[in-house]
């Protein structure tokens, strides 16, 4: 297809925002003009539909077969690095590309005008009866300027009856204005920080990268070494040289805090956009984004599609985190595809955290990216001292999960008026309940996996598809009393022990299921006030987190994770160990952190008491090399499932043996996947590996283009580069 510049002939290619693999072709009507990346409507099976210019057709239509261009938006036309980008995203995940669209086209409100909000001024009469109330208002509106409504409510304390008043007296008049804008301009030189000679150093090696031109920066940092104030300046750079700005978070949770420290720095918050936001707010922000009004903002990964066309800077913060990879719909990963816009807008990309990838230590090993370092914690505080407790020679009593010397440094740490985690990655009372008269275990009826209880809301809760029940009083299959035990902890059975063990103190609970963003908000908030004495949380607390009087992490299962048969585990493992004792020992306190361990010689643990995380990398990537694993070599999953098994597996037969022979490539399967069955559809797996110069996504569009078509109620699903293997 031809990409023509400036304005399009009378038939144009639209790509439609739903699953489609190419454009359509539409008449452009008299009077209406396009250009590539204009954003109409056009009819499609019978109804409207948002799409996107995509250039010229690639084919001669007669004109009495097309249909019209219903309406062109009044909205700037997408950029051409975001088109390119959406193209790349398509032929990379083997994602329709209008799948692909439909992430950029989120807000259909944002592509109609605002509407004008109702604002009052004073016309200087006065009015005949003035009370106190009416005081309050008018002096408000003595500075000339049109109030909100709401806002003059607000400001003054009176009820929009008094408003009324006013106006019915002819002392002020109402007016229509353009709503004021969702945030204002960051900025640059509003608060800018004292760096340490370590931060100025880092932030230096980052200036190095022309603030113009596409390059990838790794800021490799310590737990608490002041990674965020670097980027800040850098992005204040970006935006001193008039270009927008994009950090993205992995958790939505994580946000309130990072929001106010970005505000304190550049005097106001930035743009947000994650799935919290009513719909108003992300309208908003998407055309201000487009229009350019809102120069930074923060927000999940899908703010990588965002339209912004002066594009300048992509910071991913704890850029490692699994959160950044979609699993459904386009199955793409953030810092790969944040890598790739920036290539196409000539913009910086800095990836930060305290436990890289894999991949992107790699990256920086080989050159591909600076490798920016932070070593030391900032104002001098020291890193935790960890030691690991050998739960074969130190086990905790029975039916407890708290070894005693844990228990025992708990103790002290809340004599001392300090805060203590406790740190377990597993949500709810118990993994799994079983009856001790007949051994039945309750699993979930739509997933191959065991049935989590959540005592505290007295349900059982499958944690793949959300089906819950409530905790019977009695055994379902045979009916006994009082027969249902848990085996396990899950961080509520923890609380309850920790409960009586400590009993004087305040605990705060925190999982991703305990509560809303905003209540997870509010407890992060009043742990760093230091309102709790000791936390019990999951991965939820291991990140991006500063409790200054936390000087105490017990992390009560340090395996967990390690023996999955997952390519990844270590390294997962390792991050989250990392991070949370990370948490220790923060401003002045010296912090402790304790691994309940029954494999303290393992790799990963080694790495962890020791402090040497060049070990925990250099065995980790001589492990993938040995193995032909990224970043060595290239993955691609095939997820083929169905309603019942047998047609599953049968259909992933076939669609083995039609792969073609390539040299270099191996193929794996078919195999039931680990966990077999989500919502009542049974998965079948099958795995193709390459080396790294491979075009393995060229493969497998080839090998499903010519093998059998999936039909009825299977379905293929492909996972380039995935990252588990569940």
């Amino acid at each position: 297809m031809q990409d023509l510049p400036g304005e399009l002939s009378d038939i144009v290619a639209v790509m439609v925002g739903v699953s489609v693999e190419g454009p359509y072709s539409y008449r452009v009507p008299a009077g209406l003009s396009v250009v590539r990346g204009s954003i109409v409507a056009v009819p499609l099976v019978g109804r409207s539909t948002l799409g996107v210019v995509w250039g010229a057709p690639a084919d001669n239509f007669a004109h009495n077969r097309l249909k019209d261009v219903e309406r062109v938006f009044d909205v700037p036309p997408l950029s051409e690095e975001l088109l390119r980008t959406v193209d790349w995203v398509s032929r990379y995940t083997l994602s329709p590309p209008g799948l692909v669209l439909r992430s950029v086209l989120r807000s259909s409100e944002a592509l109609e005008p605002e509407r004008a909000v109702t604002a009052f001024r004073a016309t200087g009469l006065e009015p005949e009866k003035l009370t106190r109330s009416r005081e309050k208002v008018l002096d408000l509106l003595m500075d000339g300027e049109a109030w909100a409504k709401a806002a003059l409510v607000g400001a003054s304390g009176v009820s929009a009856s008094v408003i009324e008043g006013l106006e019915r007296s002819g002392a002020i008049e109402r007016l229509e204005v353009p709503p004021p804008p969702i945030v204002l301009r960051p900025d640059p030189d509003a608060a800018p920080p004292t760096l340490s000679a370590e931060q100025q150093a880092a932030l230096d090696q980052i200036r190095s990268l022309e603030v113009d031109r596409f390059g990838v920066a790794l800021l490799d940092g310590v737990t608490g070494g002041g990674k965020t104030e670097v980027f800040f300046e850098a992005v204040a750079d970006t935006l001193r040289a008039g270009r927008q700005a994009l950090i993205l978070l992995p958790e939505i949770a994580l946000s309130n805090t990072f929001l106010t420290r970005f505000a304190r720095r550049f005097g106001t918050r930035p743009g947000e956009w994650h799935s919290d936001m009513t719909p108003v707010q992300r309208a908003r922000t998407w055309r201000g984004v487009a229009d350019g009004t809102i120069r930074a903002v923060v927000g999940a990964r899908s703010a990588l599609f965002l339209p912004f066309h002066e594009l300048g800077m992509i910071v991913l913060d704890e850029e490692h985190d699994g959160a950044f990879k979609q699993s459904d719909g386009v199955n793409y990963h953030a810092r790969d595809m944040a890598v790739v816009r920036a290539r196409f807008a000539g913009a910086r990309v800095i990836l930060s955290s305290a436990t890289p990838s894999v991949e992107s230590r790699n990256n920086a090993n080989q050159g591909r990216y600076k490798h920016v370092l932070l070593t030391s914690r900032f104002a001098e505080a020291a890193l935790p001292d960890i030691s690991p407790i050998d739960m074969r020679e130190e086990p905790p009593d029975k039916g407890q999960w708290i070894a005693p010397r844990l228990a025992r440094e708990v103790f002290a740490t809340l004599d001392r008026g300090e805060q203590a985690l406790l740190f377990l990655n597993r949500r709810g009372y118990a993994p799994l309940t079983l009856c001790k008269s007949c051994g039945h275990q309750y699993q979930c009826p739509d997933c191959s996996a065991w049935l989590v209880e959540h005592r505290f809301r007295g349900v059982l809760m499958c944690h793949h598809c959300g089906h819950e029940q409530r905790t019977p009083k009695s055994c379902s299959a045979c009916g006994a009393d009082d027969s249902l035990i848990a085996i396990g902890p899950g961080i509520e059975r923890v609380a309850e022990e920790a409960a009586a063990r400590f009993p004087g103190a305040r605990m705060v609970i925190l999982s991703s299921d305990m509560g809303s963003h905003t209540q997870l908000k509010q407890r992060f908030a009043e742990i760093e006030t230091g309102e709790y004495d000791l936390i019990i949380g999951t991965q939820l607390v291991a990140k991006g987190h500063h409790f200054e009087k936390l000087s105490l992490v017990g992390v009560l299962d340090a395996d967990l994770g390690l023996d999955r048969g997952d390519p990844r585990a270590a390294e997962r493992t390792f991050q989250i160990l990392t991070q949370v004792t990370g948490r220790a020992g923060r401003a002045s306190r010296a912090g402790k952190a304790f691994l309940q361990t029954y494999h303290p010689t393992h790799p990963v643990i080694q790495a962890m008491i020791r402090g040497d995380r060049e070990a925990f990398y250099a065995h980790e990537l001589a492990a993938r090399e040995a193995g032909g694993l990224p970043p060595f070599g290239r993955l691609a999953a095939l997820i083929i499932s169905a309603n019942e098994h047998d047609p599953a597996f049968e259909f992933a037969r076939r669609l083995l043996s039609a792969a073609p022979m390539a040299e270099g490539l191996k193929l794996f399967g078919p195999a039931d996947a680990p966990i077999a069955m989500i919502r009542g559809r049974h998965r079948v797996r099958l795995l193709a590996q390459s080396g790294k110069d491979f075009d393995l996504s060229g493969y497998v569009r080839f090998w499903l283009d010519n093998g059998p078509k999936a039909t009825g109620n299977l379905r293929v699903q492909v996972d380039i580069d995935p990252q588990s293997f569940m």
